[in-house]
């Protein structure tokens, strides 16, 4: 018996469970920089240093977060059903709690790019790239994160797995980053759709959706019942 297939798009609401600051704070801010500063490639150009070390402390942040109960859940589903992560997050959490099939849209902060040829791709070893570091052609390696402006390369894939699903869930996030947001208009008119977030009742989305108003944790236990009935 096929199982069903359930798509699960992440954002960064599930992972501030775990103790990582959503992308902008109340005040605009990202850590204390301006977005533009530190995730542009105009910020690369005018201040790599900067940039590095930004990275280089949110890499650190990663690494001591540990999986919250919702990402664990989400990899115990897939027990029983057929289950894809798309993921907005940089971090390796969905990874780390069990989830064998994770897509990152925005890249992974474990890893490191060429700044010449972003398919030359590397693990980090610890938190740090340091400047001086460079790719097999020579060129210095930056953090491997989509920055603003940038393709979102694995878009195309996002797509065609969002038409598969049975059940597309999103969580975490407020669907006002594009082209992400753009997943759940992709998903075919048979495919059920829930929404788990605190502001879930104010988003404006597709008549039908099921609206879960809890945080990642509470709301995936109730996911949980639900695919279960």
């Amino acid at each position: 018996m096929e199982r069903l297939k359930i798509v699960v798009f992440t954002g960064a609401g599930i992972s501030a469970e775990s103790g990582l600051k959503t992308f902008r704070g109340t005040d605009g801010l990202w850590e204390g920089h301006r977005v533009e500063d530190v995730a542009t490639p105009s910020a690369w150009q005018k201040d790599p240093e900067l940039v590095q070390e930004f990275y280089n402390i949110r890499r650190a942040q990663c690494i001591q977060a540990k999986p919250n109960q919702a990402h664990i859940h989400l990899a115990e589903l897939e027990d029983e059903f057929d289950v894809q992560i798309i993921t907005q997050n940089i971090d390796d959490l969905h990874e780390r709690a069990g989830s064998s099939r994770v897509l990152h849209l925005h890249g992974e902060i474990r890893k490191s790019q060429s700044s010449v040829d972003p398919l030359l791709v590397y693990p980090i070893q610890g938190d740090t790239l340091k400047m001086g570091e460079l790719c097999s052609k020579g060129s210095q390696l930056r953090p491997h994160v989509v920055w603003f402006g940038e393709q979102v390369p694995n878009m195309p894939k996002a797509m065609q797995i969002s038409m598969g699903a049975d059940v597309f869930v999103v969580i975490g996030t407020s669907l006002q980053v594009y082209p992400a947001a753009q997943l759940v208009y992709e998903v075919s008119d048979a495919c059920k759709i829930v929404v788990i977030d605190p502001q879930a009742n104010l988003f404006d989305l597709p008549n039908g959706v099921i609206r879960i108003s809890e945080n990642a944790t509470a709301g995936v236990k109730k996911l949980q019942n639900l695919l279960a009935k």
